[in-house]
């Protein structure tokens, strides 16, 4: 006769662990939506801000983002500050997609040593 208490206890973890990864899907989605919408941002400016091609606001944007630095020349000093902004606009891009794709885990290792709220005052 099967324990209905191991059982139930079972069910409780299946449950969790698609919980998990539903939020950390959820979480990845919001992250790529960022860093997407940064990167559009960036290849926009590029483009009719430094007058790169195309391509070459992308891969200068894509450079940037990813903190590997400039690839193009600039030569107008509007080019330069929007590169500057740019650059440090990337920053806190990067620290925001880390930090949303990181919650969804430090919500699980929280529930899953039971700390509450309480324990943490």
């Amino acid at each position: 006769m099967p324990n209905p208490v191991v059982e139930s206890s079972v069910k409780a973890q299946a449950h969790r662990k698609r919980a998990l990864y539903h939020h950390f899907l959820r979480a990845l989605v919001l992250s790529a939506g960022v860093v997407g919408c940064s990167l559009g941002l960036g290849i926009l400016g590029y483009h009719f801000i430094a007058g790169f091609t195309w391509v070459d606001s992308l891969l200068s944007a894509a450079m940037i983002l990813t903190g590997m630095g400039p690839v193009g020349d600039l030569n107008s000093n509007a080019a330069k500050l929007f590169a500057a902004a740019y650059a440090l606009f990337s920053g806190v891009v990067f620290i925001t997609a880390t930090g949303i794709l990181l919650a969804p885990i430090f919500h699980w290792v929280l529930h899953r040593f039971h700390i509450e709220q309480r324990d943490l005052r």
